[in-house]
């Protein structure tokens, strides 16, 4: 794995669900692995399918005391690079944080799917949150089979999707879609924190495990240490 090379926050640019509710992304999921790379000196290159200023959903605006403590990464969301502008640099990892827009503009871009399989081919880890494992469904390895085939991995359970009433809303139920795919699902509790990493793909269930899913990540690529330096 090369670590002279950045790390890639993928997030989402879809603003609306498919019945024109209000969504984007959940920033707790940015915000707080953002933040834990920062403090680890890790490069981090915040790009999006369009570019430009992020939409944040909005059951997940911040309070007062997190919006202070989340000023610098919010605003590293006011103007975020377009994937057609980077999608072939190098990356030593790409992680998808998610919120329900990334149902919407994640599985079937062909940009997402370039540059995540481009990561992965070149030896570099793949993470994902929540919603943020949408970004998978698309995926191909070098045999091109589903790269989350016979890999283990967690999301956002249908369970969870049904307790927030989203569950007919959404283009499909992301549990069911992996699992369709090949991948072993290793769920946990409802709205608590659940953190899989298998090799060099690393998941986490759904906000509770913002922080847990970025600890992980941070420990397969640099063991722990974050950049030197």
């Amino acid at each position: 794995m090369n670590l002279d090379k950045p790390l890639l926050m993928l997030v989402t640019s879809a603003s609306q669900m498919g019945q024109g509710q209000q969504t984007g992304l959940w920033l707790e999921e940015f915000a707080v692995p953002w933040l834990l790379f920062r403090e680890k000196n890790i490069p981090v290159v915040v790009a999006s399918p369009r570019g430009g200023k992020i939409p944040v959903d909005p059951n997940s605006v911040p309070d007062d005391e997190q919006k202070a403590q989340w000023s610098e990464a919010i605003s590293a969301l006011q103007d975020t690079r377009p994937l057609e502008e980077i999608w072939e640099d190098g990356f030593a990892g790409v992680f998808v944080p998610g919120g329900h827009g990334a149902m919407f503009d994640m599985p079937d871009h062909p940009l997402v799917a370039a540059v995540m399989e481009r990561t992965w081919i070149q030896g570099g880890l793949l993470g994902a949150v929540c919603h943020g494992p949408a970004a998978l469904v698309g995926l191909r390895d070098e045999n091109g089979a589903p790269l989350v085939q016979n890999r283990t991995l967690t999301c956002f359970t249908n369970e969870e999707e049904q307790e927030v009433g989203l569950d007919e809303v959404m283009p499909f139920l992301l549990a069911t879609r992996l699992a369709e795919l090949g991948a072993t699902l290793d769920l946990g509790d409802k709205f608590v924190s659940h953190v899989v990493a298998d090799g060099r793909l690393v998941t986490g269930q759904n906000p509770q495990s913002s922080r847990a899913v970025a600890e992980t990540l941070v420990e397969v690529i640099y063991g722990g240490q974050g950049a030197q330096g």
